[in-house]
């Protein structure tokens, strides 16, 4: 009984740690593939704020939010 009680523990702790840093793994590889925000958001957003951006800005916002990730 002690030793399927173990067995039970072990098994769950392991799945739970691969679980994690096998989500965290497909997240970052998603994330890569399709940022959540692009040069064109960035571009209509500044100018929904009343900004004509140019490319040195947007350039520099995308470095911000890349340094966030």
């Amino acid at each position: 009984m002690l030793h399927d009680i173990l067995i039970l523990s072990v098994g769950l702790i392991l799945g739970l740690v691969i679980g994690f840093f096998g989500a965290k793994y497909f997240m970052k590889k998603y994330l890569k593939k399709n940022p959540p925000i692009n040069e064109d958001m960035i571009k209509t957003l500044m100018m929904q704020m009343g900004r004509k951006p140019n490319q040195k800005q947007i350039n520099q916002m995308m470095k911000a939010m890349e340094k966030y990730q």
